[in-house]
């Protein structure tokens, strides 16, 4: 049987409340499946406005077979292009990011513009058309100060995610902070036990001391399910909303993405040790108001997000193979915040570095025993993993219907 259709089989025949069969954290095939029906055709968090404030900045990623490169336009258009040059095929732009007038294949010289136009190709005859062969285009789409790319040829339509999102995030003016750090952790697990591990706290008060001292081990806190009837959820939305933010739990009909504002514990108001600010001036200027805890985002399969006032913390998941995954994490500030100044990179980012590496051993150790040929799907608890269950079904319902169209290959020849 082949991949496609054994994987069809086994979404068929998932057990609802259980983990999944142990291919669809191992098999290579499978993965190759999740790359061409997810992450090859769903909008992708790829990284924030603020890293190319100015034209001509750029930085790349891998998104499994396909290089893109992020580029900031002289007309200060954010774009995104395939990172491969029109020529013989070479990466163009190396590097993580930089700055570039053009942009250069080191190869043979090729040189693009920053919108993916070809202005330059040595002695290629008197019949060559340059404007046939500039960079390929991605489907880019900036919001709040957040980029989302699609590989598809034809991507959803963003609009409605731009539509919740947007009231959300606006007020904190992302698109005007700086990045005060950046760290990138590999774990050797599938990217759906890295979003799994994310989505429930079950796991919270036995494994991370330090994000516990802030952050509620409540299932309602993301709004999952119970949130409307949770007293001290309710409270904090009403405070929140008072001061202009809009804070009720916003989820679109596919699950896919969802917004909510969460509180943290006692009179905590940072991710921080103590509870208190890790910076001394607001993210954001529009946002003054005390206790307005973490407003949170999650956008499958690339992202969640927590915005607080001093700053915000965003991540990105990137699969690197069957069992290893990418997750990128930045701390954002004021962009007019100074470093040992307002702020220590040591008390900003503590607590997040800390939980980061304790989520790498987690999964690494559920990934170790779920390639035991004695694993079999167990069962969620209800009242604490709920949004694992939620996540699955997104999943689930996604990925079961394109592995059911007809007329397209199992899997894209990308060698």
């Amino acid at each position: 049987m082949d991949a496609r259709n054994e994987m069809l089989r086994l979404i068929h025949a998932r057990r609802d409340g259980f983990s999944l069969e142990q291919p669809f954290y191992v098999d290579p095939d499978f993965y190759r499946l999740d790359l061409e029906l997810i992450w090859y055709r769903d909008w992708l968090f790829v990284g924030h406005d603020c890293e190319i404030a100015r034209p001509g900045s750029y930085f790349t990623l891998q998104v499994g077979a396909y290089p893109v490169v992020v580029v900031r336009g002289r007309d200060g258009v954010i774009r995104a292009l395939h990172n491969t040059c029109r020529h013989r095929g070479s990466r163009v732009c190396t590097a993580q990011r930089g700055m570039a007038a053009k942009l250069v294949c080191p190869y043979h010289q090729w040189t693009y513009d920053l919108d993916g136009s070809l202005v330059f190709a040595r002695q290629m005859g008197d019949d060559f058309r340059k404007q046939d062969f500039g960079m390929k285009p991605v489907a880019c789409e900036s919001v709040a100060g957040y980029i989302f790319i699609c590989l598809a040829d034809e991507p959803a339509d963003f609009a409605p995610f731009r539509a919740l999102m947007e009231p959300y995030f606006a007020p904190h003016r992302l698109v005007e902070a700086k990045v005060a750090y950046e760290s990138t952790i590999i774990e050797k697990g599938n990217w759906k036990l890295v979003w799994e591990n994310n989505r429930e706290c079950y796991h919270c008060a036995a494994n991370h001391p330090e994000l516990c001292k802030t952050y509620p081990e409540a299932p309602t806190v993301t709004g999952v399910s119970g949130a409307e009837s949770d007293p001290d959820i309710l409270a904090h939305w009403e405070h929140c909303e008072a001061a202009g933010l809009p804070s009720r739990f916003g989820i679109d009909k596919s699950g896919q993405y969802r917004a909510t504002r969460a509180p943290l514990l006692r009179d905590a108001v940072s991710y921080t040790m103590t509870g208190r600010r890790a910076v001394r001036r607001n993210l954001s200027d529009s946002v003054s108001a005390d206790r307005i805890g973490a407003l949170l985002l999650y956008h499958y399969p690339t992202t969640w997000n927590h915005v607080l006032g001093d700053h915000a913390v965003t991540f990105r998941v990137l699969p690197l193979g069957p069992t290893e995954t990418a997750v990128t994490t930045k701390w954002l500030v004021h962009k007019d915040a100074v470093e040992g100044v307002d702020y220590t990179l040591e008390e900003l980012t503590h607590v997040w570095t800390m939980t980061n590496d304790e989520d790498r051993r987690i999964v690494e150790e559920n990934a170790f025993g779920i390639g035991s040929p004695a694993y079999e799907p167990g069962p969620y608890s209800a009242e604490h993993e709920g949004g694992v269950m939620q996540f699955l079904e997104w999943y689930a319902a996604s990925i079961g219907p394109r592995l059911a169209e007809t007329g397209k290959p199992a899997l894209r020849d990308v060698a």
